[in-house]
């Protein structure tokens, strides 16, 4: 099973994210997260480099927990998988008997093993039901949402999670249709979107690629997910920790730089004489911007070509914290 999921899942930039997290990951007693672990390359790698690493693997998908554990048995009681959504990174760690952590990885997005499972639904080049839960065990589906939601939310979730310019037209064609019969499959909804939508803009790239990705951000809450996570992350980190993190579209890259940003910048008032220990930055930014994969990285790895990568680092304690302890009694 092992070599047929290597197969599948090749990790992005894993030795760019290794290189970032090195200098936490190398003190003794590391714990280091990885806050989407979905089938364990990334972290297979990171303990595989690291000897003395503890992991925490989070992970919403019961599928993913459960390849990731037998990809990582050999690594025995280092391991410890928790089934949550990542804004749960602070009781999922406090839950494994720690209180701080060196390093945190967010590896964002739709994951290789959702992708390749045809019948989960997520991907618009396969007919398959519309589910596209990350979580099986969830309740919300996009055919529930396709179904149920009115033509003002449709069109609100494809505007603003995926930036479609036709938002409104595909919204009401989606009403329109479903009053004739019900939309269950992702085929039906690809061919209603891809009639709805003018030659010239098809010549731009596939018509129902912003569309899913609306539907598959609002199934998961991901954006209000991330906005929660990157900050509990942050402050699950022990000065000299390190968060690295990849987004593979805007609205995901959007919450985490300006999360990294604010956290790397002085909050004293302006034309305050001395800057008091509290106003200063709690972490300092190791990349400038973004960083993307190079074309060598691209050719071994096609999932790598939108990659937005940035990490930074804890510098300080948040004011309130006085001293940080690495495990509890």
């Amino acid at each position: 099973m092992t070599d047929s999921n290597d197969k599948i899942h090749t990790p992005v930039l894993l030795e760019r994210c290794i290189e970032l997290l090195a200098p936490a990951l190398t003190r003794p007693g590391a714990v280091f997260v990885d806050a989407t672990l979905g089938m364990g390359g990334h972290s297979a790698g990171i303990l595989e480099r690291f000897p003395d690493v503890t992991l925490i693997g989070l992970d919403r998908d019961p599928e993913a927990l459960a390849i990731a554990g037998q990809r990582l048995e050999r690594f025995g009681d280092r391991v410890h998988l928790v089934h949550t959504v990542y804004d749960g990174i602070r009781e999922a760690v406090e839950g494994e008997g720690f209180d701080h952590i060196d390093g945190v990885l967010f590896d964002l997005g739709v994951s290789s093993l959702q992708l390749d499972r045809v019948e989960r639904g997520f991907s618009y080049s396969k007919d398959a039901p519309l589910d596209m839960r990350m979580d099986g065990t969830s309740e919300l589906t996009a055919a529930t949402v396709v179904a149920e939601y009115s033509e003002a939310d449709l069109r609100r979730i494809f505007r603003d999670y995926g930036e479609e310019k036709l938002a409104g037209r595909y919204a009401r064609r989606i009403v329109e249709e479903r009053e004739r019969q019900p939309i269950e499959r992702s085929g039906q909804l690809v061919d209603l979107i891809t009639k709805a939508t003018p030659m010239a803009q098809q010549r731009q790239g596939h018509p129902a690629k912003r569309v899913f990705q609306a539907l598959r951000i609002e199934v998961n809450q991901e954006l209000a997910v991330l906005e929660r996570a990157i900050p509990a992350a942050i402050d699950t980190l022990n000065v000299g920790g390190r968060i690295v993190v990849e987004a593979y579209q805007s609205l995901e890259d959007r919450i985490v730089k300006r999360e990294l940003q604010t956290r790397s910048t002085s909050s004293a008032p302006a034309g305050l004489p001395v800057e008091l220990p509290e106003h200063r930055p709690e972490l300092k930014l190791l990349i400038r911007g973004a960083e993307l994969a190079d074309d060598d990285e691209k050719a071994a790895n096609p999932r790598a070509t939108p990659v937005r990568l940035r990490a930074a680092e804890r510098v300080r304690p948040a004011a309130s914290t006085t001293e940080q302890t690495r495990r509890r009694p």
